[in-house]
C-alpha cells in the first residue's frame, strides 16, 4: 500500500513538472551566413551569439571526459543533481552565511543556460534542479552532454565548443590537439577570469591542472601527460568575418523584404490601418531576428571582384568632400544584383545610398515615362520629328538646357541631347495616366498620385526613385521588353541545406520587342554622338540615359551592355548645386570604370 502511495506521489509529481516545465524542444540560437555567388562566406551574422553546433558524433571523448572529470565527476549515475555535493555545499554557505558554492551538475548548469539566469539565490537554485531533473526525464546522458558542450560560454563572443575551436584556433573540434582541447576546456569555469586573450597563464596553469586530473584518473599516462604540457599552445584568434558592407547593409534590408513577402506579412501590411501596421512591422522584425537566431545561410549574386571595383570607381572619382554617390551593378540575364555601393566611405547599417535615397531621376527618366510608352503606343519611328521649341500647358511652361529652342528635331535626336520641351510634349500626347500604366510595372515604391502630372516626364517627382529602382528598370530594355526585379538573394537555407526562402517573382511584359530595338537604338546613340559619350568604351552593345535634375542637385547616368545593367547617382546628402563637376562627369566615370571592365 505504502509502495502504492509513493508511486502515485512520484506519478503526481511528474505530471506537475510536465505542465509547468516544458522543455520537450530545445532550440539554440546559432551563426548565420551570408554568402557570394563563389559559396564563399562574406559575413557572419550573431543573433544574438557565435554558436556552431556540432553533434556528439564530432566532439572528441578526450573533450567529454575533459567536462565530465573536471565539472560533473558523477554525470552518468545521478538524476541531473548531485545530493551528496549539494549537502557539501549548503554546510559550507552557510557557515559563510551565503552563496559561495553552487554545486551544479552538468545538467543543472545546462538548465541555467538554456532557462534561467545567473542570479545566486535558493530560489534560482530549486529551479535550477527541477529543470535539470526534467532534462534528465526528457534526454539521454548523451543529448544532455552534447547541448551542454554547443551551450557552455568560452569568452570573448564564442559559444559552444565548435565556436571556440574556430575562434581562437581557427580550427574545427575534431582538428584539435589533446593540449588545445584541454587548454580550451579550462575556460568555461570562469570564463572572465580564464580569458585567454587577457589572461593566457592563468588559462595556461589550468590546463596543466586539468591535464594532471586526466593522468590521476588514468584517461592518459604519465608520459602523455608530460607532452601535452610541454605543446606551445598558440592562438590564432579569428575575427568575425564581415565584408562588402555596403552589400551586406541591403541583404539583410532584402532578406526582411523576402520574408514579408513569403510569410504574409506585405500583404497583411497593405490591408491593416495605421496601428496594425506598426504591430505587423514589430512582428516582422522579431520574425527576422527569429530566423537569423536559427542558423540560416543566405546565398547572394554578390560578385567580390565587381563590388570591390564599384567601391573604388565611386572613391576615385569623387574627390570632393562632401559630394555622395552610389552605384548598382546588375547581371540582367540573370536577374541579379551583383555589387551595391552606398556611398564614398560606407560603414555598414549607415544610411545606404543605393537602396534608400529617394531622389529626383531629372532626365534619366525619359526612356521609361516618356519615349518607350509612345513609341510603344503609336508604333512611331525614331525619324518622326518632334517640336523643341518652346511649351507651354495651364501656366507650365518648361525649358530646355540653357533656354534653347531647336525647331523640329526627330525622337532619337530629342532623346540624345535630353531636350525637355519634346519630352513634355510627347507624354501630353501619349496621355499621363497611359504613361503611368506603364511605369507602374516597374514597382516604384513612392510614387504618388501627385506625380501624374506633365513635369515628371522631366523628373519633377515628389519623391523620386532610388538608384537602385531606377537601375533595375533599365534592364527592360535588355529583356525583350520583360522587367522582372533583380535581387541580391539566390536562396536561404537552413545549415543543413534545406531551403528556406527564394523569391518567385514573375517577368512582367511592359513594351513589345520593336519599341525596345528603337530605344536601344536611341540609347546606343546617347552614348555614341550624346550627353553620355563621356561612358562610352568599346562594346558589342552600350547603352545609356544621362540625368540632370533642377538645380543640378543630383546627376544620374544608368546604362546598359550585353550582359550588364549600371546606375550610378551623385550628388549631396542635403541637395544642393554641383554644376561645378558637370565638365568632367565622374558619374559617367564611374560607371565607365565598372562597367568596362565586366566580361
Amino acid at each position: 500500500m505504502l509502495v502504492t502511495t509513493e508511486a502515485g506521489q512520484v506519478q503526481s509529481f511528474h505530471r506537475i513538472l510536465d505542465e509547468r516545465i516544458n522543455i520537450a524542444e530545445t532550440k539554440l540560437t546559432q551563426t548565420s551566413y551570408i554568402k557570394d555567388r563563389n559559396n564563399d562566406i562574406v559575413s557572419e551574422i550573431y543573433k544574438p551569439m557565435n554558436r556552431i553546433y556540432i553533434s556528439s558524433e564530432r566532439i572528441p571523448e578526450f573533450t567529454k571526459n575533459l567536462f565530465i572529470l573536471s565539472e560533473d565527476q558523477h554525470f552518468y549515475e545521478h538524476p541531473g543533481f548531485d545530493l551528496t555535493a549539494m549537502g557539501r555545499a549548503l554546510a559550507v554557505n552557510i557557515s559563510a552565511n551565503e552563496i559561495e558554492e553552487g554545486a551544479s551538475t552538468i545538467t543543472q548548469q545546462l538548465a541555467r543556460n538554456l532557462y534561467l539566469n545567473y542570479e545566486q539565490s535558493y530560489n534560482r537554485k530549486l529551479s535550477e534542479v527541477l529543470y535539470a531533473y526534467q532534462l534528465e526525464r526528457t534526454y539521454t546522458k548523451e543529448a544532455i552532454l552534447e547541448l551542454y558542450l554547443n551551450t557552455v560560454y568560452f569568452q570573448n563572443g564564442a559559444y559552444g565548443i565548435e565556436a571556440a575551436a574556430n575562434t581562437y584556433f581557427q580550427k574545427k573540434t575534431e582538428e584539435l590537439t589533446a593540449a588545445e582541447q584541454a587548454f580550451l576546456a579550462s575556460i568555461p569555469n570562469n570564463p572572465s577570469f580564464y580569458n585567454p586573450i587577457k589572461y593566457f597563464d592563468r588559462t595556461k596553469a589550468r590546463q596543466e591542472r586539468l591535464i594532471d586530473l586526466m593522468e590521476r584518473e588514468g584517461v592518459i599516462n604519465n608520459e602523455e601527460a608530460v607532452a601535452m604540457k610541454a605543446e606551445t599552445i598558440e592562438i590564432h584568434l579569428r575575427n568575425r568575418t564581415d565584408e562588402y558592407p555596403d552589400y551586406i547593409t541591403y541583404v539583410e534590408a532584402e532578406l526582411k523584404e523576402l520574408i514579408s513577402t513569403t510569410e504574409g506579412f506585405q500583404s497583411k501590411i497593405e490591408r491593416a490601418n495605421p496601428s496594425q501596421q506598426e504591430n505587423l512591422k514589430r512582428d516582422l522584425k522579431l520574425r527576422m531576428e527569429e530566423v537569423l537566431a536559427s542558423g540560416v545561410i543566405i546565398e547572394t549574386a554578390l560578385d567580390p571582384a565587381v563590388q570591390k571595383r564599384a567601391v573604388q570607381a565611386v572613391k576615385n572619382n569623387l574627390p570632393y568632400k562632401d559630394i555622395e554617390g552610389s552605384a548598382t551593378v546588375i547581371d540582367h540575364q540573370a536577374h541579379e544584383v551583383i555589387a551595391l555601393v552606398g556611398g564614398k566611405n560606407y560603414q555598414k547599417y549607415d544610411f545606404n545610398r543605393a537602396f534608400q535615397a529617394y531622389r529626383q531621376p531629372g532626365s534619366a527618366i525619359k526612356p521609361l515615362l516618356v519615349y518607350a510608352p509612345y513609341i510603344n503606343q503609336t508604333n512611331a519611328s525614331l525619324d518622326e520629328k518632334i517640336s523643341a521649341d518652346d511649351f507651354c500647358v495651364k501656366g507650365y511652361c518648361p525649358k530646355n538646357y540653357g533656354g534653347g529652342t531647336y525647331g523640329k528635331v526627330s525622337l532619337e535626336q530629342a532623346l540624345m541631347r535630353s531636350y525637355n520641351t519634346p519630352a513634355v510634349r510627347i507624354l501630353n500626347k501619349t496621355g499621363i495616366e497611359n504613361a503611368f500604366n506603364d511605369l507602374n510595372k516597374f514597382q516604384f515604391k513612392r510614387i504618388t498620385d501627385e506625380d501624374y502630372r506633365l513635369p515628371s516626364a522631366i523628373g519633377g517627382f515628389t519623391y523620386g526613385m532610388t538608384p537602385l529602382e531606377l537601375t533595375n528598370a533599365y534592364t527592360v530594355f535588355a529583356t525583350e521588353g520583360f522587367f522582372q526585379p533583380a535581387r541580391a538573394i539566390r536562396q536561404v537555407t537552413d545549415l543543413n541545406g534545406n531551403v528556406l526562402y527564394h523569391w518567385e517573382d514573375t517577368p512582367v511584359q511592359v513594351w513589345n520587342l520593336t519599341t525596345i530595338a528603337k530605344m536601344r537604338t536611341a540609347l546606343n546613340k546617347v552614348v555614341t554622338s550624346g550627353t553620355g559619350k563621356k561612358a562610352n568604351f568599346q562594346s558589342s552593345y552600350i547603352g545609356g540615359k544621362t540625368g540632370t535634375t533642377n538645380d543640378y542637385y543630383d546627376f544620374w547616368f544608368i546604362g546598359l551592355t550585353d550582359t550588364t545593367t549600371a546606375g550610378v547617382w551623385i550628388g549631396k546628402d542635403t541637395p544642393s548645386d554641383i554644376k561645378y563637376v558637370e565638365a568632367t562627369a565622374p558619374h559617367q566615370r564611374i560607371w565607365k570604370d565598372i562597367v568596362s571592365r565586366i566580361k
